[in-house]
């Protein structure tokens, strides 16, 4: 009886001390924190983007676009002096408004200009001697300012009553007759530059924001890929259309390309040059996508880790490299493969460069 209550007690003492030792390990196990190996990363050194910056879209040329003329006064219309289909020179008379109403108006102004002229330029020379009063001489002063506005005014009407021609071109159609009337602003006749193609292109919103710093612009046709066209800017839509787009027009002389034609598809390039303080290169893998904006991780080196830095891609290069507005500095280190797999404020290590000496890493 004594063996068997001795066996008892000992498988008892053997099982608390398997529990206790169980035990100790469950608690170490729970208060020992677990292992964090920084992810290695592979990094690249922001340059500096300097130079002038373009951007290329397609277009097509076509003819010069139909400018229709009109007065700037209305009135009986004396004279038509062309026709439909006739080509015209630069400054030649295209139309005539009676100009007898705006002949007499002239006249009486003229008249009260040289009245008044003369006698304001007395009083503001007496006062320059001392001998009126300030208050005649702003009188006076103000009396010259008036009349002269009025003259020149009834001087420029006078002018408008003969409508010319602003360019050399052909005449495309003729709308009124004489003696009918016309109103100011109503077209009278139109014509066709034929001196000029033109050529037309829809940019976005993020480069007519920028049109002020446009600088130059050429295109290339696709069936003469060798030869430059230079351009000229005509204007620049205030609008956008439906797709958010700012129409552009160009000009190019028919002269200097005569073998150009109306519908040939040309690609135009617009070079411009912004501020070079904000704009950096890195390589494209360093962009990664959140919310459809861009950014990239900038790596502290005074503590091995990382935070995510907005940046504005301004363009991509045929080598790799995109050109970005940011707040990153020439030489600071960002990191170029990986990126998508990091969390900001994460430790990394650098991955050692590879030696030109050993390829492959077999040494």
């Amino acid at each position: 009886m004594m063996k068997m209550i001795h066996a008892f007690w000992k498988q008892v003492m053997i099982c608390l001390w398997v529990s206790g030792i169980l035990f100790s390990l469950v608690s170490c196990r729970k208060t020992t924190p677990p292992i964090k190996i920084p992810k290695l990363v592979k990094t690249a050194v922001v340059g500096e983007q300097g130079g002038e910056l373009s951007v290329t879209y397609p277009g097509k040329i076509a003819a010069a676009s139909n400018v229709k003329l009109a007065f700037r006064v209305a009135g009986p219309i004396k004279a038509m002096n062309v026709n439909s289909g006739q080509y015209v020179k630069k400054g030649q008379l295209l139309a005539e408004i009676d100009p007898r109403d705006y002949l007499i108006q002239f006249n009486a102004t003229q008249a009260e200009y040289n009245q008044i002229k003369g006698e304001s330029d007395r009083v503001i020379e007496l006062y320059r001697r001392g001998s009126v009063s300030v208050n005649e001489y702003d009188k006076a002063v103000a009396a010259k300012k008036r009349v002269t506005a009025l003259y020149q005014a009834h001087r420029n009407a006078l002018k408008d009553t003969r409508l010319l021609a602003p360019f050399d071109g052909y005449i495309q159609n003729r709308y009124f007759e004489a003696p009918e009337i016309v109103n100011q602003g109503t077209p009278v006749v139109s014509m066709i530059d034929n001196d000029y193609y033109e050529v037309n292109i829809d940019i976005p919103s993020s480069d007519f924001i920028r049109r002020e710093d446009f600088v130059r612009y050429q295109a290339v046709a696709d069936v003469y890929p060798d030869r430059v066209l230079p351009l000229e800017l005509l204007d620049i839509t205030q609008g956008a259309n439906y797709n958010q787009l700012f129409n552009v027009r160009f000009r190019i002389r028919r002269d200097s390309f005569p073998w150009l034609a109306s519908g040939m598809s040309v690609s135009v390039t617009i070079d411009f040059k912004p501020s070079a303080g904000e704009l950096s290169t890195i390589p494209i893998s360093a962009l990664i996508q959140r919310s459809g904006k861009s950014y990239v991780w900038l790596y502290h080196p005074q503590d091995s880790m990382i935070t995510l830095t907005p940046v504005e891609v301004q363009q991509i290069l045929k080598d790799g490299t995109a050109i970005v507005r940011s707040e990153l500095k020439r030489g600071q280190t960002i990191i170029s493969a990986g990126a998508n797999d990091l969390k900001e404020g994460e430790k990394v290590r650098l991955l050692p460069p590879v030696s030109a000496s050993n390829v492959g890493g077999l040494l």
